[in-house]
């Protein structure tokens, strides 16, 4: 099993099963998928983003900016559902989910965006499932 300090524990076969390859080598493998190729880099619908291996909010559509990295991009996510572990190089800063203990990519302090927290939340799109805001209909 994964490395997790929160609620959802399954085995590697119980993840194998419900996660996707692709998902299962980022989110338990600590992969990285290729920059640009991630179908949420360039979504700014309204709506939550959740663990896309346990279903746990992590971002608010209204954190996400456009970083010009070519992945996923939040300037914070709710608060305790992200994880930081620094890399053993220390040059980098892991995020994973809370909950599980899924690998959403790496957080980047002092970059000079324009957010208020002036930190990135560089987030791979398949550790992630957008679930947009319920519209109401017009009167």
């Amino acid at each position: 099993m994964g490395l997790s300090s929160g609620s959802v524990h399954k085995t590697e076969e119980e993840w194998r099963a419900i996660l996707s390859p692709e998902q299962f080598r980022i989110l338990r493998q600590k992969g990285t998928e290729l920059r640009g190729t991630g179908e949420y880099d360039k979504v700014f619908q309204e709506g939550v983003y959740n663990c896309a291996g346990c279903g746990t909010p992590l971002y608010k559509s209204t954190t996400k900016f456009n970083s010009g990295c070519g992945w996923p991009a939040f300037y914070e996510g709710f608060p305790g559902a992200i994880n930081r572990t620094p890399d053993p190089d220390g040059r980098r800063t892991e995020i994973t989910c809370a909950a599980c203990g899924g690998h959403l990519g790496h957080v980047f302090k002092g970059e000079g965006f324009s957010v208020p927290t002036d930190e990135r939340h560089c987030v791979n799109s398949v550790s992630i499932k957008f679930v947009p805001a319920v519209a109401t209909p017009s009167l």
